[in-house]
């Protein structure tokens, strides 16, 4: 085999090699896919919290019961989606509805007890909404219930100056049917509240930043690394005069010259 012929099978052989460890890298990995969202906002425990309520993590349910009083009970659903009740211990109560969870007490309660009318309370505090862009109150809010998007965004106190009310955008975030509604918020200072729509539980609300504030933003990115050079060099020097050298405060007045 000529010395021609061996180095093109060397390279031949090398880019089969790197093609293969390329495909190799990016087929996805069997472990991580048990890990990915398949359904909704990802979290555990889901439902209309408006149309039926029901209970997750961080919610205090009460419990009465008309004919055993030592049922009664006020307990917080903890990390696990459990409380811990007189006579049946802890019990797992997230994910259920209001009735639901009625029956499956007077189920697990029928042992120990001839007759109960047991009736529960849920007191929503696992149920949020999210804000972000241009509106001082940002992040995770708790979610009411009969929310529209103009009172979610007034509440976060959007930025007169910089923030666009009408290319406002409500997320529900899906892994296979997300859903993405633009909101003309400013039509409702004109009285059209056609865009005014209700927030749902876990909805992500966006307001944009404005053409002008949007050029701003990008000046300031783009001089960013000058300013700050700048900046480093003006404390540099601040420094340096309080420390004695150049003048300054610092500067030694038996030094000079009479």
């Amino acid at each position: 085999m000529t010395q021609a012929k061996h180095l093109w099978l060397l390279a031949l052989v090398g880019a089969l090699l790197a093609l293969v460890s390329g495909c190799s890298s990016t087929s996805p990995d069997k472990r991580l896919l048990q890990y990915l969202n398949d359904k909704g906002f990802g979290n555990r425990y889901t439902g209309n919290a408006e149309d039926q309520n029901y209970v997750t993590i961080g919610d205090t349910i009460t419990i009465t019961d008309a004919f055993n009083q030592e049922i009664n009970a006020t307990a917080r659903v903890d990390i696990d989606g459990t409380v811990v009740l007189t006579e049946i211990g802890a019990v797992h109560v997230a994910g259920q509805t209001r009735a639901e969870l009625e029956a499956f007490l007077t189920q697990k309660y029928s042992p120990y007890y001839v007759q109960t009318k047991i009736d529960v309370r849920i007191q929503t505090a696992g149920k949020v909404y999210f804000i972000f862009g241009e509106v001082a109150g940002q992040g995770r809010k708790q979610f009411p219930g009969d929310l529209t998007v103009f009172e979610a965004v007034m509440d976060a106190n959007p930025d007169a100056q910089t923030a666009n009310l009408a290319r406002t955008r409500v997320i529900r975030a899906d892994p296979r049917d997300p859903l993405i509604i633009p909101v003309n918020l400013a039509a409702m200072m004109r009285g059209d509240s056609t865009d005014n729509v209700l927030i749902q539980e876990r909805d992500i609300i966006y307001v944009p930043p404005t053409m002008i504030a949007e050029f701003g933003y990008f000046l300031a990115d783009l001089m960013f690394p000058i300013t700050n050079v700048l900046r480093q060099v003006a404390s540099s020097i601040w420094i340096i005069n309080g420390r004695g050298f150049g003048g300054g405060r610092g500067f030694n007045n038996q030094n000079n010259f009479p």
